[in-house]
């Protein structure tokens, strides 16, 4: 008897997926005259920015040779231009490549080198970066400018010349790639996260479904986080169901304009960072502007500490939604909606959690072997389902690290209760070990913010010649408070065991922070060398 064969001896399917530059035409087809894109005080309809982006794609394929899998970097502040290149990209079948615009020339002329670029699209304010990708990365044919520039001809000028030339989506496979998704560099160098249309078809179906139910051309989405990263994603998921993206002028974060544009245009929808929200939040413009529009605040990057989290809710009712998940997964891990954001009751609260498995994929807290950990252990957190990348481009070695009998190994630290919530540690890398015993800064960062005169901490573990590693910790005091007059080492004590309590206290006048708005380890440790304050205990001090 012959074995049957796997798909039950049917025809083998094929595996063509839409293009994902053909949910703005569908938008463009259906609300043509609605506004589809706002920046400042510019406004496109969908029908203008289809037209726009057919312009670009047209001159990608037949006037500077792009084509399916090609390459495309992008190094550009948020404006229109930045997000039809996306689109445009998609269209003709290249990898859309977004750099951090606020990387060195160094930094975006490796992502060039690594990813291959034939073409760079560059803010007209970076020609630095111009210059040292071209010099980093032979495979560079041309240069676009976004604005007036020395270095390249004008986006707008390209566009102009190519309008009304038709170019229709180029035919995509599910594993196709299209983006490039750079990993913040935590640790080592930028690594290329390869995201395809089929997977991203999955997460912005995802997104909708879990994040923000019920969203649609009546509603509007306001930008507050660069659109190389998870705010792109976002709003490519708010492209999907025709609604508008509200952009603010100013590169910086201007939160009273941000309160502002909530109000004028009645944003429903918005994703950011704790940090940014908490910003938001704590700004008294809050108060000067209507915000009762907003039905999801959608916030990621990092968990939100319980203190701020219960602040933003008493500023903007049950609009809350956390997710969780890297740019591996794309946002796609756990979802946390509003009606478990619970402002009061802390005991029934689940405090610290970031929500349960997201619709369509499974987590599992491993040990060090891939076994999965009893519900309440602490293991790492792993993923699999169709949001997970198709790998790391051109890193053999990464994908081995990455994966394990089939699971995407997050690095994240947590564990998981009986009812399949899921609470995130910390990442393995800011785990360390005292005395014998493994310390989680995020425990202790809850702790020291509980206190009503302490706005940021961050702890972090450093070598220590008695107990191996020690914990210090960097708090940003709120403002009129005088450091000198804080005791944080009495305050906590009692709160948590001793062997937890860090060694030292450090009070800065800011929190070095990415360009997302994200504090990160890394970041605090340059700063700790930069101002010489790395500290060096001794067996007088460890004990």
């Amino acid at each position: 008897m012959t074995k049957p064969a796997p798909n039950g001896g049917a025809v083998p399917c094929s595996t063509r997926v839409m293009n994902l530059a053909n949910f703005l035409t569908q938008s463009a087809r259906r609300h043509p005259h609605d506004a589809g894109f706002v920046w400042g005080a510019a406004v496109w309809t969908w029908a203008e920015m289809e037209a726009r982006v057919e312009a670009m794609a047209h001159a990608l394929a037949t006037e500077y040779g792009i084509g399916k899998g090609d390459r495309v970097l992008v190094q550009s502040a948020n404006c229109n231009q930045m997000f039809e290149s996306m689109f445009a990209c998609f269209r003709v079948g290249a990898v859309w490549v977004p750099t951090n615009y606020r990387q060195s020339p160094d930094e975006v002329a490796y992502l060039a080198e690594a990813s291959g670029a034939r073409g760079m699209i560059c803010g007209a304010a970076f020609p630095d970066h111009v210059d040292a990708c071209r010099k980093a990365a032979p495979s560079l044919e041309f240069v676009l400018s976004i604005g007036a520039s020395d270095f390249a001809e004008d986006y707008d000028a390209v566009v102009a010349r190519h309008l009304g030339r038709p170019f229709a989506s180029v035919a995509v496979d599910r594993d196709d790639p299209c983006w490039f998704f750079f990993t913040s560099g935590t640790t080592g160098r930028p690594k290329a996260a390869v995201l395809t249309h089929g997977q991203l078809a999955f997460v912005i179906t995802n997104h909708l479904c879990d994040l923000m139910p019920g969203t649609g051309p009546g509603d509007a989405s306001i930008v507050v986080a660069p659109l190389s990263h998870g705010a792109g994603v976002h709003q490519l998921t708010q492209v999907a169901h025709g609604v508008k993206t509200i952009l603010p002028a100013s590169e910086r974060l201007d939160v009273p304009m941000v309160w502002s544009l909530i109000e004028k245009w009645k944003v429903t929808n918005a994703f950011t960072v704790p940090t940014i929200l908490k910003m938001l939040v704590e700004d008294p413009s809050i108060e000067r502007f209507d915000h009762s529009t907003l039905r999801y605040v959608i916030y990621a990057g990092a968990p939100m500490y319980r203190v701020d989290q219960k602040r933003a809710l008493a500023a903007l009712g049950p609009v809350l939604v956390q997710y969780f998940g890297l740019g591996e997964v794309t946002g796609n891990i756990t979802v946390l909606p509003p009606a478990l954001h619970s402002g009061e009751d802390d005991e029934n609260a689940r405090i610290g959690t970031c929500g349960f498995e997201r619709t369509g994929m499974q987590v599992e807290i491993q040990d060090d072997d891939g076994k999965a950990v009893a519900p309440g252990e602490t293991g790492e957190i792993c993923v699999i389902g169709p949001a997970v990348f198709a790998g790391y481009y051109n890193n053999p070695e990464a994908n081995a690290k990455a994966f394990r009998n089939g699971w995407f190994r997050t690095g994240d630290l947590g564990r998981m209760d009986e009812s399949g919530f899921v609470y995130i540690t910390g990442r393995s890398s800011d785990m360390y070990i005292s005395g014998g015993s493994n310390i989680y800064p995020r425990e202790i960062e809850e702790k020291i913010l509980l206190h009503p005169d302490i706005s940021e901490a961050a702890v972090l573990g450093v070598p220590d010649p008695v107990w191996g590693e020690v914990g210090i910790a960097v708090c940003i005091a709120r403002p009129g408070v005088d450091p000198a007059s804080l005791d944080l080492r009495a305050w906590l004590d009692g709160k948590m065991a001793r062997y937890k309590l860090p060694k030292l206290f450090l009070y800065w006048d800011a929190m070095p922070k990415s360009a997302y708005g994200k504090i990160t380890k890394k970041m605090i440790r340059e700063e700790l060398e930069r101002r010489g304050e790395m500290p060096v205990f001794d067996a007088v001090t460890a004990g």
